[in-house]
């Protein structure tokens, strides 16, 4: 799980009911759930029956892109939420709407877990639009940012931009140094995909997807790199947990299966350095707020990166 900085935005409920008349035609009666940290999650039903989410961020140049990326996987009938409205101005940040999907399962059966997730994310990256067809994702969430043009190994953190990242970190550091100089090596042409496949994002029905949520992870990056994140980040056995090297393994397998042709030893490489990169930049996060470091060990990070550099065989 991405380390998060505790506070929420605070949203006034009067101006919430303003805006949901102004551009979703009907006010809100019922508050259904508030959920999310620098930006606000708000379940809502309507005067008209309706059950929407509005979500209040602050703003960002690559929202509109987000929701733009939304929409045509949404058209094309990929199991997310449908875009209500465009980008649209909320006291000084942004504001948009979509369908409210509830329910479904936090994880599909075990017996078929990992292919589920894999097939998922593979179905997600061959309906996106190409990047050329959306406005810029730029810039990429900081977990996801190991090529951002500022100085140091660590991107500044956008969750929580007081926080200074460059104070050594002994083994993380080196994790993620070796996993940067891994990843600027090769590499193809990018794709759209979803960098934040934590289990936590994705609902199902039974081993079906049901839906996957936080479309603001959307960016353009390498295959490799894409599939490295989500095959570290997800989890077959809680919404809380992160893969183990063996579900890492087993998840670019069954993409590899899922798109039809299995990955070649560089991306591979690329696939395994960036689950270690992505890990490190939360443990690094983790490590310059005081809190346990959880999102990778020593011994996990060392493992992982042998098996990048190891990347001579395909799976």
């Amino acid at each position: 799980m991405h380390p998060v900085p505790p506070r929420a935005r605070a949203v006034d409920p009067g101006r919430l009911a303003q805006w949901c008349e102004e551009h979703l035609g009907s006010p809100p009666v019922e508050e259904l759930f508030r959920s999310g940290h620098l930006s606000a999650v708000i379940g809502l039903r309507l005067a008209d029956d309706r059950e929407v989410v509005v979500k209040v961020r602050p703003d960002s140049p690559r929202t509109a892109a987000c929701v733009e990326v939304q929409r045509r996987l949404f058209e094309a009938g990929y199991p997310c939420p449908r875009p209500l409205t465009g980008v649209t101005p909320f006291d000084g940040g942004t504001a948009t709407a979509e369908t409210c999907v509830p329910g479904g399962d936090v994880l599909p059966g075990p017996e078929h877990a990992v292919r589920a997730f894999a097939e998922a994310f593979a179905r997600l990256i061959r309906l996106a639009p190409r990047p050329a067809e959306v406005p810029a994702l730029d810039p990429p969430p900081s977990w996801a940012a190991w090529n951002h043009a500022g100085e140091g190994l660590w991107p500044p953190s956008e969750e929580d931009p007081d926080v200074d990242l460059h104070e050594s970190a002994g083994w993380i550091d080196d994790a993620g140094r070796r996993a940067r100089d891994l990843l600027r090596t090769g590499g193809s042409g990018a794709v759209i995909g979803h960098c934040d496949w934590l289990a936590a994002n994705l609902r199902w029905n039974g081993d079906a997807l049901l839906v996957v949520h936080d479309w603001d992870s959307v960016i353009a990056e390498d295959e490799a790199v894409l599939v490295g994140f989500a095959a570290a980040l997800y989890s077959t056995a809680r919404v809380d947990a992160l893969a183990t090297v063996e579900e890492t393994e087993l998840f670019l397998a069954a993409y590899g299966r899922a798109r039809g042709r299995g990955f070649n030893a560089g991306e591979l490489r690329r696939a395994w350095a960036a689950g270690v990169w992505t890990r490190a930049y939360d443990a690094k996060y983790q490590h310059a707020v005081g809190q346990r470091v959880t999102s990778l060990s020593e011994e996990e990070a060392r493992e992982r990166l042998r098996r990048a550099d190891a990347g001579t065989r395909t799976l």
